[in-house]
């Protein structure tokens, strides 16, 4: 599908903040017509009509009465819900990303379909660039920190594979596999030095006390040392240029204090 091949103008359903952060971000933004509630959290959307998403959807009939030429889905999936969107007259586009490269992929796909495939490619270029600043400063780092990165926590699952990547890129290593169901004793016996907290749909207002609680962690080095913390889940579970934020805020978790030049260029990047 591509623009160029329209007779009718685009008319874009997002129903995943990750989709919409990219048509945003390549300046495509008045090719939507619909979103989810969640895509203000990273996108500005306005007051664009807001929809259910791939895992709750009240009513169908709020998309088709949108009159989209296309409706764009990503993870997570309820498969009741994709189910019936599946069963209306609607060209749907499913994305799966695991890895960051997955991600660049979506951004040059959805560059293809809307006309901006310079935009796309730009993006992507900023992206891995920042990427890529942020890990030569990691290498200066003398002993990697063992990360456990969580996405939910009932029940317990590791933040995505692009998580673990970007704690990489930062200096430390996922000790769990990501996106995962894990249990407390696998976290236990990895023995992270940090626990990061980035519960999906839950903003900043995962509870590291939660985490402080669990009976089988209470002897590892990140709950001893009191190091819990929590980032925006935003910034970590959308597959997209909020990523850019993530890394930022990871290498801040990982490096609190004392790098102060490199935090300084850290968050210059954030600024830019």
């Amino acid at each position: 599908m591509s623009a160029s091949r329209e007779n009718s103008p685009l008319r874009i359903v997002s129903l995943a903040p990750s989709a919409t952060s990219i048509l945003c971000g390549i300046g495509a933004k008045k090719t939507l017509v619909g979103v989810t509630k969640w895509c203000s959290d990273v996108a500005p959307v306005g007051t664009l009509p807001k929809l259910g998403d791939c895992w709750h959807m009240e009513s169908v009939d709020e998309i088709l009465r949108l009159k989209p030429t296309l409706v764009i889905g990503s993870v997570p999936y309820k498969q009741e819900t994709v189910g019936r969107l599946l069963k209306q007259p609607l060209n749907f586009l499913a994305m799966n990303p695991r890895m960051l490269a997955d991600v660049y992929a979506d951004i040059r796909l959805l560059g293809g379909i809307v006309g901006r495939a310079q935009a796309a490619e730009a993006l992507v270029n900023k992206m891995q660039r920042e990427f890529a600043a942020i890990e030569r400063r990691s290498k200066k780092q003398q002993a990697k920190l063992r990360v456990y990165c969580e996405a939910w926590p009932n029940p317990r699952i590791s933040s995505p594979p692009w998580v673990a990547e970007l704690v990489s890129l930062c200096g430390g290593e996922m000790v769990v596999p990501g996106g995962e169901k894990v249990n407390d004793e696998q976290v236990a016996e990895a023995k992270p030095d940090i626990i990061v907290l980035a519960w999906a749909a839950a903003g900043d207002r995962a509870n590291p006390k939660k985490a402080c609680e669990v009976r089988a962690w209470q002897d590892v080095p990140a709950i001893r040392n009191r190091r819990v913390r929590v980032i925006r889940d935003e910034l970590l579970n959308t597959p997209g240029p909020p990523l850019l934020k993530g890394a930022i805020a990871l290498w801040e978790v990982l490096h609190p204090k004392g790098q102060e030049k490199d935090n300084a260029e850290i968050q210059g990047l954030a600024q830019k």
